[in-house]
């Protein structure tokens, strides 16, 4: 039987070990709500508080990679509709860090959950510019989950 909720179970890279969280996805009537519960982001240093933190679904199916990316598996930003960046289907919100902590919930109606079954959640370690090609110029993946039933 198809189930309209999916979860990720995020976690950090070797440089964040201490970050995890979860991401739901929802289906609702008009979409997709999109609910991500974040602890142990790398906190600001400076006195303007609560960095951002690009947040993306990729193509990708595995939070593997390799010694120069840890998550390279998890590949590019899903975009099965052949659109520029910021309208990739994989394009979300960013994550606002308040004490290393981050909730988030937003209603997307650009994908539907099969579309993303399988599919990964990243992190980024910068906030998503929403202008450069292809991606955002969001910096490096920090952090990684698989999006399942």
């Amino acid at each position: 039987m198809f189930s309209n909720k999916l979860k990720a179970h995020v976690k950090g890279g070797k440089d964040f070990p201490e970050l995890a969280g979860i991401v739901t996805f929802k289906e609702v009537s008009n979409g997709v709500l999109v609910t991500a519960k974040i602890n142990g982001l790398p906190q600001s240093d400076t006195s303007c508080l609560g960095r951002f933190f690009g947040f993306h679904i990729h193509e990708g199916t595995s939070c593997t990679g390799n010694v120069t990316d840890e998550f390279a598996n998890a590949k590019s930003h899903l975009n099965s509709t052949n659109c520029p960046h910021p309208f990739h289907i994989g394009d979300l919100p960013p994550l606002i860090e308040n004490d290393g902590y981050a909730y988030m919930s937003v209603l997307i109606n650009k994908f539907k959950i099969q579309d993303i079954i399988g599919k990964v959640v990243i992190i980024h370690d910068m906030p998503d510019d929403f202008n450069s090609q292809p991606s955002g110029n969001s910096g490096t993946k920090i952090a990684c989950g698989k999006i399942e039933k």
